[in-house]
């Protein structure tokens, strides 16, 4: 079993074992429990009944959080003329066409957090889906990163665009801050993102949709939230 460390033990013993906390609760006890030196990150995770194997229970897609991750997103966007112009204006890091991609090919360059293409260039994307899908890099256009409005996508992404997949076991995580952030800050992230996720319910799961649901710092522990609580 894996040793650990004293502070992580420290900050175990304020969460209640098997306690199910309100969304409020949890809030102001993942502050409590950040332990890290620098200003962690606040994750949620949530364990929904879907059944995977099924195409229409595949969830993927992409939130804007009201109050942003506060994290600095680099940006990338792969577009020709006009729309690389917008790119541009609308704050986009890095704009380019065939050049960046041969930069990521050759060079293993990846001094982005986020990747934008239009329609019209995914074709020579094709060829680095095995470099970039691992990295979760490539866009797609369930999480509105292939568009002909790059503006947009570019907004989106400065202002705190996250993207959520469900993995194999139908869960979910997803950033929604940082330990930094105010109680009340955290917590407007915290069930603009639940409501998203009840918003994209499959209409074929059968039962209980939420099975649970956790939020924690990095390197901090989890703790668990009342489902009915994101009822008020």
């Amino acid at each position: 079993m894996k040793k650990r460390s004293r502070k992580y033990q420290e900050a175990s013993t304020k969460v209640e074992k098997g306690k199910l906390y309100t969304k409020e609760e949890a809030v102001k006890l993942v502050k409590e429990t950040s332990i890290a030196k620098f200003d962690s990150s606040i994750e949620v995770a949530l364990n929904l009944n879907l059944d995977t194997k099924k195409a229409d229970q595949q969830l993927r897609g992409a939130i804007v959080l009201p109050k942003g991750t506060g994290k600095t997103n680099r940006i990338l966007v792969i577009a020709k003329g006009d729309n690389a112009k917008k790119a541009t204006e609308a704050g986009a890091d890095y704009v380019g066409d065939q050049d960046y991609l041969d930069k990521i090919a050759n060079e293993n360059w990846f001094e982005f957090d986020t990747m934008i293409a239009t329609p019209d260039m995914m074709p020579l994307l094709g060829k680095l889906g095995r470099v970039l899908g691992p990295k979760g890099l490539m866009p797609n256009p369930k999480t509105g990163t292939v568009t002909t409005d790059v503006a947009k996508a570019v907004s989106d992404a400065k202002a705190g665009r996250v993207e959520y997949r469900t993995d194999s076991f139908g869960n979910i995580h997803a950033l929604i801050g940082k330990a930094s952030f105010s109680e009340e800050d955290l917590l407007e992230n915290l069930k603009a993102f639940v409501a998203q996720i009840v918003k994209v319910k499959p209409s074929t799961v059968k039962g209980d949709y939420i099975k649970n649901i956790s939020i924690s710092s990095t390197m901090g522990p989890g703790i668990k939230i009342q489902i009915n609580s994101f009822d008020k």
